[in-house]
């Protein structure tokens, strides 16, 4: 990003990252290395740190569970920076820096009459993580407003470009968790938003009831975003005061007729049209009849208000939060057959 420079590479030894995980999970990390710009990763990879070293790549630190110590570096990635890059009267191309706040990013969209991003107000994180996880809610996913991306790569040293049909965007997947995973940083990201003729997207039930209830029947941005930080806000623990890394699991995708079958068993369960074959079952619903809901064993609970959050009431260990995931897990696949995968990545040994 022009205009953002290189300065000192900030490194801490021995450094405590419970403040850099939003589960609030104790764990040290042998070395932290902050990354405040591309040149300092250039820097880094001229003295031969990537040679010898695996970092692990940390961003807001809100989708991820410790499952204790990491010998491993842990490179901070804080890169600053909003740009307008390009407009005209009705889009404009806007480049964030990675290490910046999604949602502080959203608030500056919404400011500036920028639309398209206001569905996914209050997502915590920060925006490199964005595309790696193609982050979506409320009917949104970040790869509809997706121009492109520029990143690091670890093995050559260079920056490199990637657009929208590079990165291989699927239902919070990317190429950035598969067969780039670990091998590049995203630096820097590039949406095309719009000025004028904004598409509001009110078409999740949450959303629409909640305007309909506030008698808003020709949404603007604003009405959008403050909806949807009220909805979340009233369904989701603030990190700062209750641990917890948003939706621990994806919402499982399923064939028409296994959906079908599930239906004839539960009649109440809702599920949502993916494509001709395929429907999306909530996941928080499936916790819930399983009987998870608000449940506390320890120092790890679910949620009372939404069953897929996994929360850390005080103290609890990786390993710990790991394991009731795991037996929610398991519960759920005895009940209706289906296999909740994480959206929570996982680091440390499973064992």
């Amino acid at each position: 990003m022009s205009g953002i420079s290189g300065n000192q590479i900030k490194v801490k030894k021995n450094a405590d990252l419970t403040a850099f995980n939003t589960l609030g999970v104790k764990a040290k990390a042998d070395k932290l290395v902050e990354v405040d710009s591309v040149e300092d990763l250039i820097s880094l990879h001229k003295s031969g740190f990537f040679k010898t070293n695996e970092p692990f790549i940390l961003g807001g630190g809100s989708n991820v569970l410790l499952l204790g110590n990491l010998s491993n570096p842990v490179l901070k990635i804080s890169i600053p920076g909003i740009e307008v890059k390009k407009e005209d009267r009705n889009h404009v191309l806007v480049e964030i820096g990675a290490g910046v706040n999604w949602h502080s990013f959203v608030e500056y969209c919404v400011i500036n009459n920028y639309g398209g991003v206001e569905n996914l107000a209050l997502i915590p994180g920060t925006t490199g993580a964005a595309p790696i996880q193609n982050i979506g809610a409320y009917g949104v996913e970040l790869d509809q407003v997706f121009d492109s991306l520029e990143l690091f790569d670890i093995r050559s040293g260079k920056v490199k470009t990637y657009l929208k049909e590079e990165c291989e965007f699927g239902y919070r997947d990317s190429i950035f968790k598969c067969d780039l995973k670990g091998k590049v940083i995203v630096t820097s990201v590039t949406l095309r938003l719009t000025k004028s003729h904004h598409k509001i997207n009110t078409e999740y039930r949450a959303l629409s009831e909640f305007l309909r209830e506030k008698q808003i029947f020709s949404p603007a941005i604003k009405d959008i975003f403050d909806a949807v930080v009220a909805i979340r806000k009233s369904k989701l623990p603030d990190p700062s005061l209750l641990g917890n890394a948003g939706s621990f699991f994806k919402n499982p995708v399923v064939e028409n007729s296994v959906a079908e079958q599930l239906k004839d068993k539960h009649a109440d369960m809702p599920a949502y049209e993916v494509d001709e074959s395929h429907k999306k079952i909530p996941a928080g619903w499936l916790i819930e009849k399983a009987g998870w809901k608000g449940k506390q064993f320890g120092n790890v609970g679910t949620y009372r208000n939404q069953a897929l959050v996994i929360v850390n009431h005080g103290g609890a260990t990786g390993h710990e939060i790991y394991d009731h995931a795991k037996k929610i897990k398991e519960s759920v696949s005895e009940m209706f057959g289906i296999d909740l995968v994480p959206e929570v990545n996982i680091f440390g040994n499973q064992a």
